[in-house]
């Protein structure tokens, strides 16, 4: 019982929250369970068909194949898969990391997960296009081409000021995932 409620005192004090918010005001109450209820719907409904097609990529594709594509060595080209991986994918950024964790597991390589979530959270194409019409095609084109960089940049930086030792760690814990 001890490990029950250390492990899920957040949840529990959340709970406990929103229990006192409902008997305070019913108003605010009604709003968050419903809010809640949106949040777990959508999540229903996008994590079983990710990890459906993650259990396809984890069987269908050898991890040698992997390794070639995004492994350490595969340079441009696994810059460019990560980026366009992470910019086709549906779904929100929680959705990214169970891809992340699979990509680990397969070998690729700390810059190219990095540069996946990066280009997950920042240039999907869905976005984009809805940039395009509310914003206009010169801020969304602007923003596209600054994000495209800055990612990889952000990649690659990791990736030297980590060093190899904490990368590894990094890359297994996200690989046990």
């Amino acid at each position: 019982m001890k490990d029950f409620l250390r492990r899920y005192r957040f949840t529990l004090l959340t709970l406990a929250g929103l229990a006192l918010l409902c008997a305070v005001d019913i108003g605010p109450g009604k709003k968050a369970l419903t809010t809640i209820g949106y949040s777990l719907r959508e999540m229903l409904f996008v994590i079983p068909p990710i990890f459906l097609l993650l259990g396809l990529l984890d069987v269908w594709v050898p991890r040698e194949t992997l390794i070639r594509l995004m492994g350490k060595g595969s340079g441009l080209r696994g810059t460019a898969l990560a980026v366009l991986l992470g910019s086709v994918a549906a779904g929100p950024l929680y959705a990214a990391f169970p891809v992340a964790a699979v990509l680990a597991k397969k070998g690729a390589s700390f810059r190219n997960v990095v540069i996946l979530l990066g280009a997950w959270s920042t240039t999907k194409i869905p976005m984009f296009l809805l940039e395009i019409t509310a914003l206009g095609p010169r801020f969304a084109l602007t923003r596209l081409l600054l994000n495209f960089p800055g990612i990889v940049l952000i990649g690659a930086v990791l990736e030297r000021i980590l060093g190899a030792e904490e990368e590894e760690k990094i890359m297994a814990s996200l690989a046990s995932l």
